[in-house]
């Protein structure tokens, strides 16, 4: 039970540490929460310090969900905890508690995720973001159709009911996360993939 909840809070406080703020700092940059949408993630990161920040951003948040629930593999088998884990981190990058709860939108975050629980599931969601942002151009319409999607890949790929509960929470908070993108693709002010 105690390594159980070690597991669920060590989750929580290495999701918490964000990638953006980590690099644009180590790197000398502005800090992406005071430029463009505010938001301490890949994508504010690449329209306004690079590729490269941008890369080692996405990497980071990526990795660290990875590791969080890589870290859990090794003590447990028992799906309802390795899903807690990867909720676990998801929250700590929203809502992390290093940086006043106010966090990234967990997309790379959510993508790390379903990538070490379930793989299949972590490449479909993937390819649904890159047919969306290659065709569309839009980062925000990618993610918001892969976290729709991601329940359903879930659910085909996978019986286990904790991993399908636990996408879809996660799909729910990035919907909400996403809430004033989805006002700008209703009213045609998105910013598109490389526009600065």
């Amino acid at each position: 039970m105690l390594i159980n909840s070690l597991l669920i809070v060590g989750a929580y406080l290495l999701g918490s540490i964000s990638g953006a703020i980590v690099v644009t700092k180590l790197m000398n940059l502005t800090d992406p929460r005071t430029q463009g949408s505010g938001n301490p993630g890949a994508t504010n990161v690449l329209r306004h310090s690079g590729k490269t920040a941008a890369l080692l951003t996405l990497l980071i948040d990526i990795n660290k969900a990875v590791v969080a629930v890589w870290i859990a593999i090794l003590f447990t088998d028992n799906v309802n905890i390795l899903a807690a884990v990867g909720l676990a981190a998801f929250l700590g990058h929203v809502y992390p508690i290093f940086f006043n709860f106010k966090g990234g939108k967990g997309v790379a975050t959510a993508l790390g995720i379903l990538l070490i629980l379930t793989w299949q599931v972590g490449v479909a969601a993937l390819v649904t973001w890159l047919m969306v942002a290659l065709v569309l151009r839009y980062s925000s319409l990618a993610a918001i159709s892969a976290a729709i999607f991601s329940p359903v890949y879930m659910y085909l790929f996978t019986d286990q009911l904790a991993y399908v509960v636990m996408s879809c929470i996660i799909t729910a908070l990035l919907l909400w996360r996403h809430r004033s993108n989805i006002d700008k693709l209703l009213n045609g002010k998105e910013d598109k993939i490389g526009k600065k």
